[in-house]
């Protein structure tokens, strides 16, 4: 299984780039994308219905605001929405499908803008991580691929130094991530493969930093514990220009070819 988790600025104007157009050719099973900035009935048929694919999507309350997607190969089992908190919910934040022994979800985190503070951000975390404790005590696997808007570690952004202060670096956020990885069990899938530095996802300044490494990990693929023992490819897409975030592919080579 090789999933791709693409955080875009607007998926209408991601697809207008080329993105629908480099997926026909992509060779992958399951696409999250998150930052629609649209709803379902406001996106072009075209968008809606893309090539080879089946599309699932949560729309935020909001208009022109947040919202994640699905596409995937297979049709799924089910389809989830939401985690189960209105308040992160209405502003469509996360959506999964569920496949024969694994679930595979596209989750936003939020950043600080004109919805959310950055203690909104906190709480979400905090939101998000008692919703992950929930699927350890189920009896499947669970792959949850999205824009976390925080770097873990100093590995993770070029200038760690400058951004000890910063939101998306701070102490309290990278805490979150330590028990995310720790206690809470779940795994980082794509340094199950790929251990490189300079592996960044996101670039606050478009035009220069791609070609100055001046950049995040942000975007990441994250796994319960037996999962990790199946990635076997894990890289970056830099060469896309869909945003100024950039695809993150991943293989799961499962043993039962039907996942």
């Amino acid at each position: 299984m090789r999933i791709i988790s693409l955080h875009v600025d607007g998926l209408e104007q991601a697809v207008k780039k080329g993105l629908y157009t480099w997926l026909e050719t992509a060779d992958v099973d399951v696409v999250a994308i998150q930052n629609l900035k649209a709803k379902e009935y406001q996106l072009s048929d075209d968008v809606v219905y893309p090539k080879g694919f089946n599309a699932y999507f949560f729309d935020a309350e909001a208009d022109g605001y947040s919202g994640v997607a699905l596409l995937t190969r297979e049709v799924p089992k089910a389809i989830m929405t939401g985690i189960g908190d209105s308040r992160w919910d209405l502003q469509g934040r996360f959506i999964q499908a569920d496949f024969e022994h694994v679930s595979v979800g596209s989750v936003l985190f939020p950043g600080v803008d004109q919805y959310n503070t950055l203690e909104d951000k906190l709480a979400f975390q905090q939101a998000f991580l008692a919703h992950l404790e929930k699927t350890r005590r189920k009896r499947r696997e669970f792959i949850f691929c999205g824009n976390f808007e925080a770097a873990h570690k100093t590995v993770d952004l070029s200038d760690w130094q400058g951004a000890n202060d910063t939101p998306g670096f701070l102490p309290k956020e990278r805490a979150w991530f330590d028990q995310m990885f720790g206690p809470v069990g779940y795994a980082d899938a794509f340094r199950e493969a790929n251990f490189g530095e300079n592996q960044f996802t996101w670039w606050p300044d478009e035009d220069s930093a791609r070609r100055n490494q001046n950049g995040w990990r942000k975007d990441m693929q994250i796994c319960t514990p037996n999962v990790r023992q199946f990635v076997v490819e894990a890289r970056i897409e830099k060469n896309l220009n869909f945003g100024q975030h950039a695809a993150v592919l991943i293989e799961y080579e499962f043993d039962d070819e039907d996942e």
